[in-house]
Protein backbone atom coordinates (compact mmCIF):
# COMPACT_ATOMS: atom_id res chain seq x y z
CA UNK A 1 0.00 0.00 0.00
CA UNK A 2 2.82 2.35 0.96
CA UNK A 3 4.60 1.51 -2.26
CA UNK A 4 1.55 2.41 -4.32
CA UNK A 5 1.23 5.73 -2.53
CA UNK A 6 4.94 6.43 -3.04
CA UNK A 7 4.68 5.55 -6.72
CA UNK A 8 1.67 7.81 -7.11
CA UNK A 9 3.50 10.67 -5.38
CA UNK A 10 6.47 10.22 -7.61
CA UNK A 11 4.19 10.14 -10.60
CA UNK A 12 2.54 13.43 -9.51
CA UNK A 13 5.92 15.00 -8.80
CA UNK A 14 7.02 13.89 -12.24
CA UNK A 15 4.10 15.65 -13.80
CA UNK A 16 4.94 18.79 -11.96
CA UNK A 17 8.56 18.42 -12.92
CA UNK A 18 7.51 17.98 -16.50
CA UNK A 19 5.51 21.15 -16.33
CA UNK A 20 8.44 22.99 -14.80
CA UNK A 21 10.75 21.56 -17.43
CA UNK A 22 8.43 22.69 -20.20
CA UNK A 23 8.32 26.15 -18.63
CA UNK A 24 12.11 26.31 -18.53
CA UNK A 25 12.41 25.16 -22.10
CA UNK A 26 9.77 27.65 -23.16
CA UNK A 27 11.59 30.50 -21.42
CA UNK A 28 14.87 29.48 -22.96
CA UNK A 29 13.29 29.48 -26.41
CA UNK A 30 11.77 32.91 -25.80
CA UNK A 31 15.09 34.20 -24.52
CA UNK A 32 16.81 32.85 -27.60
CA UNK A 33 14.25 34.48 -29.87
CA UNK A 34 14.64 37.71 -27.98
CA UNK A 35 18.41 37.55 -28.40
CA UNK A 36 17.98 36.91 -32.13
CA UNK A 37 15.68 39.91 -32.48
CA UNK A 38 18.10 42.06 -30.51
CA UNK A 39 20.94 41.04 -32.79
CA UNK A 40 18.73 41.88 -35.81
CA UNK A 41 18.03 45.30 -34.36
CA UNK A 42 21.72 45.87 -33.78
CA UNK A 43 22.50 44.94 -37.38
CA UNK A 44 20.02 47.62 -38.60
CA UNK A 45 21.04 50.24 -36.12
CA UNK A 46 22.71 53.55 -37.04
CA UNK A 47 26.49 53.95 -37.17
CA UNK A 48 28.53 54.00 -34.05
CA UNK A 49 28.03 57.05 -31.95
CA UNK A 50 24.32 57.40 -32.72
CA UNK A 51 21.48 56.56 -30.41
CA UNK A 52 20.38 52.85 -30.44
CA UNK A 53 16.68 52.09 -31.06
CA UNK A 54 14.59 50.93 -28.13
CA UNK A 55 14.32 47.15 -27.72
CA UNK A 56 11.29 45.65 -29.33
CA UNK A 57 8.87 43.48 -27.44
CA UNK A 58 9.30 39.76 -28.20
CA UNK A 59 5.71 39.61 -29.31
CA UNK A 60 6.26 42.26 -32.13
CA UNK A 61 8.02 41.68 -35.40
CA UNK A 62 10.49 44.42 -36.44
CA UNK A 63 10.05 45.85 -39.94
CA UNK A 64 12.83 48.32 -40.97
CA UNK A 65 11.49 51.70 -42.29
CA UNK A 66 12.52 52.67 -45.85
CA UNK A 67 13.82 56.16 -46.56
CA UNK A 68 11.34 58.25 -48.65
CA UNK A 69 12.28 59.54 -52.15
CA UNK A 70 13.27 63.23 -52.59
CA UNK A 71 10.70 64.75 -55.02
CA UNK A 72 13.12 67.58 -56.00
CA UNK A 73 15.84 65.23 -57.13
CA UNK A 74 14.33 64.83 -60.60
CA UNK A 75 13.81 68.59 -60.90
CA UNK A 76 17.42 69.30 -60.00
CA UNK A 77 18.65 66.71 -62.46
CA UNK A 78 16.50 68.16 -65.23
CA UNK A 79 17.79 71.69 -64.49
CA UNK A 80 21.41 70.53 -64.40
CA UNK A 81 21.03 68.96 -67.84
CA UNK A 82 18.59 71.40 -69.45
CA UNK A 83 20.27 74.72 -68.58
CA UNK A 84 23.61 74.10 -70.34
CA UNK A 85 21.78 72.49 -73.25
CA UNK A 86 19.60 75.61 -73.57
CA UNK A 87 22.67 77.88 -73.57
CA UNK A 88 24.29 75.73 -76.24
CA UNK A 89 21.12 75.79 -78.35
CA UNK A 90 20.90 79.60 -78.05
CA UNK A 91 24.52 80.07 -79.13
CA UNK A 92 24.14 77.72 -82.11
CA UNK A 93 20.89 79.31 -83.34
CA UNK A 94 21.67 82.99 -82.63
CA UNK A 95 23.20 83.59 -86.06
CA UNK A 96 20.21 82.01 -87.79
CA UNK A 97 17.81 84.18 -85.80
CA UNK A 98 19.77 87.28 -86.77
CA UNK A 99 19.65 86.25 -90.43
CA UNK A 100 15.88 85.85 -90.21
CA UNK A 101 15.53 89.32 -88.73
CA UNK A 102 17.67 90.80 -91.48
CA UNK A 103 15.53 89.07 -94.11
CA UNK A 104 12.40 90.55 -92.57
CA UNK A 105 13.97 94.00 -92.61
CA UNK A 106 15.19 93.55 -96.17
CA UNK A 107 11.61 92.98 -97.31
CA UNK A 108 10.87 96.56 -96.23
CA UNK A 109 13.87 98.32 -97.74
CA UNK A 110 14.57 102.02 -97.43
CA UNK A 111 12.66 102.35 -94.15
CA UNK A 112 9.34 101.19 -95.63
CA UNK A 113 8.23 99.50 -92.46
CA UNK A 114 4.86 99.61 -90.75
CA UNK A 115 5.82 97.78 -87.58
CA UNK A 116 7.24 99.84 -84.74
CA UNK A 117 9.35 96.93 -83.52
CA UNK A 118 11.13 96.60 -86.86
CA UNK A 119 11.76 100.35 -86.96
CA UNK A 120 13.32 100.10 -83.49
CA UNK A 121 15.56 97.27 -84.71
CA UNK A 122 16.75 99.49 -87.56
CA UNK A 123 17.41 102.62 -85.53
CA UNK A 124 18.37 101.35 -82.08
CA UNK A 125 20.34 98.12 -82.60
CA UNK A 126 23.41 96.93 -84.50
CA UNK A 127 21.07 94.99 -86.81
CA UNK A 128 20.17 98.26 -88.49
CA UNK A 129 23.81 98.93 -89.33
CA UNK A 130 24.23 95.37 -90.65
CA UNK A 131 21.15 95.86 -92.81
CA UNK A 132 22.59 99.10 -94.17
CA UNK A 133 25.91 97.38 -94.97
CA UNK A 134 24.04 94.63 -96.79
CA UNK A 135 22.11 97.24 -98.80
CA UNK A 136 25.37 98.94 -99.66
CA UNK A 137 27.04 95.76 -100.94
CA UNK A 138 24.05 94.71 -103.01
CA UNK A 139 23.61 98.18 -104.56
CA UNK A 140 27.28 98.42 -105.49
CA UNK A 141 27.08 95.06 -107.25
CA UNK A 142 23.79 95.79 -108.98
CA UNK A 143 24.42 99.46 -109.85
CA UNK A 144 28.18 99.93 -110.25
CA UNK A 145 27.52 103.34 -111.87
CA UNK A 146 24.51 104.27 -109.74
CA UNK A 147 20.81 103.56 -110.01
CA UNK A 148 20.11 106.68 -112.12
CA UNK A 149 21.84 108.98 -114.57
CA UNK A 150 22.15 112.43 -113.03
CA UNK A 151 22.97 115.87 -114.37
CA UNK A 152 24.66 118.55 -112.24
CA UNK A 153 23.21 122.05 -112.07
CA UNK A 154 25.76 124.82 -112.48
CA UNK A 155 24.91 128.36 -111.44
CA UNK A 156 27.12 131.43 -111.08
CA UNK A 157 30.10 129.82 -109.33
CA UNK A 158 28.01 127.18 -107.53
CA UNK A 159 27.50 123.58 -108.61
CA UNK A 160 24.97 121.06 -107.26
CA UNK A 161 25.92 117.48 -108.09
CA UNK A 162 23.43 114.65 -107.32
CA UNK A 163 25.09 111.30 -106.51
CA UNK A 164 22.89 108.17 -106.86
CA UNK A 165 23.59 105.76 -103.99
CA UNK A 166 22.10 102.53 -102.64
CA UNK A 167 19.01 101.39 -104.59
CA UNK A 168 17.14 104.74 -104.76
CA UNK A 169 18.86 107.26 -102.46
CA UNK A 170 20.54 110.52 -103.43
CA UNK A 171 23.54 112.16 -101.84
CA UNK A 172 24.64 115.62 -102.99
CA UNK A 173 27.81 117.67 -103.37
CA UNK A 174 27.37 121.45 -103.12
CA UNK A 175 30.51 123.00 -104.60
CA UNK A 176 31.91 126.51 -104.47
CA UNK A 177 33.72 126.26 -107.81
CA UNK A 178 35.84 129.37 -107.24
CA UNK A 179 37.21 128.29 -103.86
CA UNK A 180 37.30 124.56 -104.65
CA UNK A 181 35.33 123.75 -101.48
CA UNK A 182 32.56 121.16 -101.20
CA UNK A 183 29.76 120.25 -98.80
CA UNK A 184 28.26 116.74 -98.83
CA UNK A 185 24.59 116.18 -98.00
CA UNK A 186 23.56 112.77 -96.62
CA UNK A 187 26.64 110.81 -97.80
CA UNK A 188 25.34 107.27 -97.29
CA UNK A 189 27.90 105.63 -99.61
CA UNK A 190 31.31 107.11 -98.74
CA UNK A 191 33.03 105.41 -101.67
CA UNK A 192 30.69 106.97 -104.26
CA UNK A 193 30.93 110.40 -102.63
CA UNK A 194 34.71 110.20 -102.45
CA UNK A 195 34.89 109.27 -106.14
CA UNK A 196 32.89 112.41 -107.00
CA UNK A 197 35.13 114.56 -104.77
CA UNK A 198 38.23 113.30 -106.53
CA UNK A 199 36.66 113.75 -109.95
CA UNK A 200 35.69 117.35 -109.18
CA UNK A 201 39.10 118.00 -107.51
CA UNK A 202 37.60 119.77 -104.53
CA UNK A 203 38.21 119.75 -100.81
CA UNK A 204 35.42 118.38 -98.60
CA UNK A 205 35.02 120.65 -95.57
CA UNK A 206 31.52 119.83 -94.26
CA UNK A 207 28.89 117.10 -94.11
CA UNK A 208 25.23 118.04 -93.66
CA UNK A 209 23.04 115.23 -92.32
CA UNK A 210 19.27 115.58 -92.52
CA UNK A 211 18.64 112.76 -90.02
CA UNK A 212 20.09 109.72 -88.31
CA UNK A 213 18.91 106.84 -90.54
CA UNK A 214 21.79 104.79 -91.89
CA UNK A 215 20.80 105.31 -95.53
CA UNK A 216 21.51 109.01 -94.98
CA UNK A 217 24.31 109.03 -92.40
CA UNK A 218 26.22 105.79 -93.05
CA UNK A 219 29.20 107.48 -94.74
CA UNK A 220 29.93 109.98 -91.98
CA UNK A 221 32.60 107.86 -90.32
CA UNK A 222 34.75 107.11 -93.36
CA UNK A 223 34.53 110.56 -94.93
CA UNK A 224 35.39 112.31 -91.66
CA UNK A 225 38.45 110.04 -91.36
CA UNK A 226 39.56 110.59 -94.95
CA UNK A 227 39.14 114.37 -94.61
CA UNK A 228 40.52 115.37 -91.23
CA UNK A 229 39.24 118.95 -91.34
CA UNK A 230 35.72 117.92 -92.32
CA UNK A 231 32.94 118.96 -89.92
CA UNK A 232 29.76 116.89 -89.45
CA UNK A 233 26.58 118.95 -88.96
CA UNK A 234 23.15 117.78 -87.83
CA UNK A 235 20.58 117.86 -85.06
CA UNK A 236 21.76 116.86 -81.57
CA UNK A 237 18.28 115.42 -80.93
CA UNK A 238 18.70 112.81 -83.64
CA UNK A 239 21.87 110.98 -82.62
CA UNK A 240 23.74 111.70 -85.87
CA UNK A 241 26.77 109.38 -86.18
CA UNK A 242 30.10 111.22 -85.71
CA UNK A 243 28.37 114.57 -85.18
CA UNK A 244 30.85 117.38 -84.45
CA UNK A 245 28.78 120.56 -84.91
CA UNK A 246 25.16 120.44 -83.67
CA UNK A 247 22.63 122.71 -85.37
CA UNK A 248 19.34 124.27 -84.32
CA UNK A 249 16.50 125.81 -86.29
CA UNK A 250 17.65 128.75 -88.49
CA UNK A 251 21.38 128.17 -87.86
CA UNK A 252 23.56 129.04 -90.86
CA UNK A 253 26.58 127.09 -92.16
CA UNK A 254 29.03 129.19 -94.21
CA UNK A 255 31.46 127.56 -96.64
CA UNK A 256 33.13 129.96 -99.10
CA UNK A 257 30.28 131.72 -100.91
CA UNK A 258 27.79 129.11 -99.75
CA UNK A 259 25.25 130.15 -97.13
CA UNK A 260 23.20 127.15 -96.01
CA UNK A 261 20.39 127.51 -93.47
CA UNK A 262 19.14 124.62 -91.32
CA UNK A 263 15.37 124.36 -90.79
CA UNK A 264 13.93 122.09 -88.11
CA UNK A 265 11.32 119.78 -89.65
CA UNK A 266 10.51 117.02 -87.12
CA UNK A 267 8.08 114.22 -87.90
CA UNK A 268 10.01 111.61 -89.86
CA UNK A 269 12.47 111.66 -86.98
CA UNK A 270 12.53 113.80 -83.88
CA UNK A 271 15.48 115.91 -85.03
CA UNK A 272 15.01 115.94 -88.80
CA UNK A 273 16.55 118.98 -90.53
CA UNK A 274 16.31 120.25 -94.09
CA UNK A 275 18.96 122.54 -95.60
CA UNK A 276 18.24 125.63 -97.69
CA UNK A 277 21.04 126.96 -99.90
CA UNK A 278 20.52 130.69 -100.30
CA UNK A 279 20.55 131.65 -103.98
CA UNK A 280 21.19 135.35 -103.43
CA UNK A 281 25.04 135.27 -103.24
CA UNK A 282 25.33 133.58 -106.67
CA UNK A 283 22.26 135.23 -108.26
CA UNK A 284 20.44 131.94 -108.76
CA UNK A 285 17.54 129.95 -107.33
CA UNK A 286 17.59 128.69 -103.77
CA UNK A 287 17.98 124.95 -103.30
CA UNK A 288 16.17 122.84 -100.70
CA UNK A 289 17.82 119.55 -99.67
CA UNK A 290 14.83 117.87 -98.08
CA UNK A 291 16.09 114.46 -96.91
CA UNK A 292 13.05 112.34 -96.07
CA UNK A 293 10.66 115.21 -95.34
CA UNK A 294 9.55 115.93 -98.91
CA UNK A 295 9.87 114.03 -102.20
CA UNK A 296 8.63 114.71 -105.68
CA UNK A 297 4.85 114.32 -105.16
CA UNK A 298 5.31 112.71 -101.74
CA UNK A 299 6.44 113.09 -98.15
CA UNK A 300 8.20 110.92 -95.60
CA UNK A 301 6.55 108.63 -93.09
CA UNK A 302 5.90 109.91 -89.58
CA UNK A 303 8.06 107.59 -87.49
CA UNK A 304 8.79 109.84 -84.50
CA UNK A 305 6.02 112.41 -84.48
CA UNK A 306 2.36 113.03 -85.10
CA UNK A 307 0.38 114.19 -88.11
CA UNK A 308 0.24 117.66 -86.55
CA UNK A 309 4.05 117.71 -86.26
CA UNK A 310 4.51 116.65 -89.88
CA UNK A 311 1.93 119.18 -91.07
CA UNK A 312 3.83 121.98 -89.32
CA UNK A 313 7.09 120.86 -90.94
CA UNK A 314 5.50 120.75 -94.41
CA UNK A 315 4.08 124.23 -93.85
CA UNK A 316 7.63 125.41 -93.12
CA UNK A 317 8.56 124.31 -96.64
CA UNK A 318 5.42 125.87 -98.14
CA UNK A 319 6.58 129.29 -96.91
CA UNK A 320 9.55 129.14 -99.34
CA UNK A 321 9.47 130.61 -102.87
CA UNK A 322 7.98 128.80 -105.85
CA UNK A 323 11.28 128.86 -107.76
CA UNK A 324 13.11 126.98 -104.97
CA UNK A 325 14.63 123.79 -106.38
CA UNK A 326 13.71 120.60 -104.53
CA UNK A 327 16.50 118.03 -104.13
CA UNK A 328 14.95 115.04 -102.26
CA UNK A 329 16.63 112.10 -100.56
CA UNK A 330 15.05 109.36 -102.75
CA UNK A 331 13.99 108.59 -106.31
CA UNK A 332 10.28 107.99 -105.61
CA UNK A 333 8.76 110.17 -108.34
CA UNK A 334 6.97 107.58 -110.48
CA UNK A 335 5.50 105.73 -107.52
CA UNK A 336 4.39 108.91 -105.76
CA UNK A 337 2.74 110.36 -108.87
CA UNK A 338 0.88 107.09 -109.33
CA UNK A 339 -0.62 107.49 -105.86
CA UNK A 340 -1.41 111.16 -106.50
CA UNK A 341 -3.45 110.02 -109.51
CA UNK A 342 -5.57 107.84 -107.22
CA UNK A 343 -6.54 110.65 -104.84
CA UNK A 344 -6.71 113.39 -107.52
CA UNK A 345 -7.45 111.65 -110.83
CA UNK A 346 -8.42 114.87 -112.64
CA UNK A 347 -5.29 116.85 -111.75
CA UNK A 348 -3.85 117.85 -115.14
CA UNK A 349 -0.57 119.12 -113.69
CA UNK A 350 0.03 115.70 -112.18
CA UNK A 351 -0.74 114.01 -115.51
CA UNK A 352 1.77 116.15 -117.40
CA UNK A 353 4.44 115.54 -114.78
CA UNK A 354 3.77 111.80 -114.81
CA UNK A 355 4.33 111.61 -118.57
CA UNK A 356 7.66 113.42 -118.23
CA UNK A 357 8.75 111.22 -115.31
CA UNK A 358 7.94 108.02 -117.19
CA UNK A 359 10.06 109.14 -120.13
CA UNK A 360 12.93 109.91 -117.75
CA UNK A 361 12.73 106.59 -115.96
CA UNK A 362 12.56 104.57 -119.18
CA UNK A 363 16.09 105.87 -119.82
CA UNK A 364 17.03 105.55 -116.13
CA UNK A 365 17.45 109.30 -115.84
CA UNK A 366 17.02 111.12 -112.55
CA UNK A 367 13.84 113.14 -111.96
CA UNK A 368 15.61 115.65 -109.69
CA UNK A 369 15.12 118.48 -109.16
CA UNK A 370 11.55 119.71 -109.23
CA UNK A 371 10.41 123.09 -107.89
CA UNK A 372 8.20 123.95 -104.94
CA UNK A 373 5.85 125.70 -107.36
CA UNK A 374 5.35 122.41 -109.22
CA UNK A 375 4.91 120.48 -105.97
CA UNK A 376 2.12 122.77 -104.86
CA UNK A 377 0.24 121.86 -108.04
CA UNK A 378 0.30 118.05 -107.76
CA UNK A 379 1.79 116.88 -104.45
CA UNK A 380 -1.24 115.82 -102.34
CA UNK A 381 0.72 116.10 -99.09
CA UNK A 382 1.18 119.82 -99.76
CA UNK A 383 -2.47 120.24 -100.78
CA UNK A 384 -4.32 119.47 -97.54
CA UNK A 385 -5.83 122.96 -97.74
CA UNK A 386 -7.57 122.13 -101.04
CA UNK A 387 -11.34 121.76 -100.76
CA UNK A 388 -11.46 118.97 -103.35
CA UNK A 389 -9.18 116.74 -101.28
CA UNK A 390 -10.95 117.66 -98.05
CA UNK A 391 -14.33 116.75 -99.50
CA UNK A 392 -13.05 113.49 -101.00
CA UNK A 393 -10.96 112.21 -98.07
CA UNK A 394 -11.10 114.60 -95.14
CA UNK A 395 -13.17 114.33 -91.95
CA UNK A 396 -14.41 117.91 -92.23
CA UNK A 397 -13.72 120.70 -89.70
CA UNK A 398 -12.44 119.73 -86.28
CA UNK A 399 -14.70 119.59 -83.22
CA UNK A 400 -13.86 123.22 -82.43
CA UNK A 401 -13.96 124.39 -86.03
CA UNK A 402 -10.14 124.38 -86.17
CA UNK A 403 -9.01 124.09 -89.80
CA UNK A 404 -5.50 122.89 -88.82
CA UNK A 405 -7.09 119.95 -87.05
CA UNK A 406 -8.92 118.83 -90.18
CA UNK A 407 -5.77 119.32 -92.30
CA UNK A 408 -3.75 117.13 -89.92
CA UNK A 409 -6.44 114.45 -90.06
CA UNK A 410 -6.43 114.63 -93.85
CA UNK A 411 -2.64 114.32 -93.90
CA UNK A 412 -2.85 111.27 -91.64
CA UNK A 413 -5.45 109.68 -93.93
CA UNK A 414 -3.31 110.41 -97.01
CA UNK A 415 -0.33 108.77 -95.35
CA UNK A 416 -2.40 105.70 -94.46
CA UNK A 417 -3.72 105.39 -98.02
CA UNK A 418 -0.22 105.85 -99.43
CA UNK A 419 1.11 102.98 -97.27
CA UNK A 420 -1.70 100.72 -98.49
CA UNK A 421 -1.15 101.74 -102.11
CA UNK A 422 2.56 101.06 -101.82
CA UNK A 423 2.07 97.52 -100.53
CA UNK A 424 0.01 96.39 -103.57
Amino acid sequence: MAAVVAATALKGRGARNARVLRGILSGATANKASQNRTRALQSHSSPEGKEEPEPVSPELEYIPRKRGKNPMKAVGLAWAIGFPCGILFFVLTKREVDKDRLKQMKARQNMRVSNTGEYSLYTRTWLGYLFYRQQLRRARNRYPKGHSKTQPRLFNGVKVLPIPVLSDNYSYLIIDTQAGLAVAVDPSDPRAVQASIEKERVNLVAILCTHKHWDHSGGNRDLSRWHRDCRVYGSPQDGIPYLTHPLCHQDVVSVGRLQIRALATPGHTQGHLVYLLDGEPYKGPSCLFSGDLLFLSGCGRTFEGTAETMLSSLDTVLDLGDDTLLWPGHEYAEENLGFAGVVEPENLARERKMQWVQRQRMERKSTCPSTLGEERAYNPFLRTHCLALQEALGPGPGPTGDDSCSRAQLLEELRRLKDTHKSK
